[in-house]
């Protein structure tokens, strides 16, 4: 029986994947360095960042570091200006809130996060939100969704995670929690076959979740 469900939240709550890559892309041309998509999405599954190319085509951390906070700027004004809606989650949120209790458990920073929901109506359906700053080890390790399994005082067994990325899947086997897998065109080539799920939108949830209340 499911009775809670931990979002994770870029790329599963909101559209912002691709406004990451475009924000650190940003950074790397500005000091004359193409970064190469393949290759990041290739790195992602490792859970490696942006900076692993301009790393192995010799780029001081000095560099990468200042290029880090510009690439911190670039992403915020695109969560500014950019639509990072995706279409039914508020809709499906308010029809799952009837059958479980919700809770966010995310690697975004939470001036990222703050800025992101400024004027959005996401966070109301959630009884609390982790992000980075909340704990020490980041997904693939478990302790963001064991975190939050703690402060729901929730059995494994009664956690759905919602999730988009091998890096967060990885995080809920770590952790023990079924994971649902929701398709996003910025991870379709990550392996999935550990998820217990695999769903096209948000919406298919519901489903999963009466089934298993």
């Amino acid at each position: 029986m499911k009775k809670y469900i931990l979002f994770d939240h870029d790329g599963v709550l909101v559209d912002t994947e691709f406004w990451y890559f475009k924000a650190g892309e940003r950074a790397l041309a500005d000091i004359g360095f193409t970064l190469d998509k393949n290759q990041y999405l290739r790195d992602m599954t490792q859970s490696f960042g942006t900076w692993s190319q301009a790393r192995a085509a010799g780029i001081d951390e000095q560099t990468i570091s200042k290029q880090r906070e510009v690439r911190n700027m670039y992403y915020q004004e695109y969560l500014k200006t950019q639509a990072i809606e995706i279409e039914g989650v508020v809709e499906t949120l308010a029809e799952l809130s009837r059958y479980v209790r919700m809770a966010i458990v995310t690697t975004a920073k939470r001036a990222d996060f703050e800025l992101i929901h400024e004027k959005r109506q996401i966070r109301p359906f959630m009884e609390f939100v982790l992000v980075r700053e909340d704990y020490e080890r980041s997904k693939p390790h478990p302790e963001s969704y064991l975190t939050g399994l703690q402060r729901f005082g929730a059995a494994k067994e009664e956690v759905l995670i919602v999730e988009d990325s091998n890096r967060g899947l990885s995080s809920a086997v770590a952790a023990g929690i079924d994971c649902a897998i929701i398709h996003n065109e910025f991870t379709k080539t990550h392996d999935f076959s550990l998820a217990r799920y695999r769903i096209q939108n948000l919406i298919e949830l519901k489903n999963i979740i009466l089934n298993l209340t």
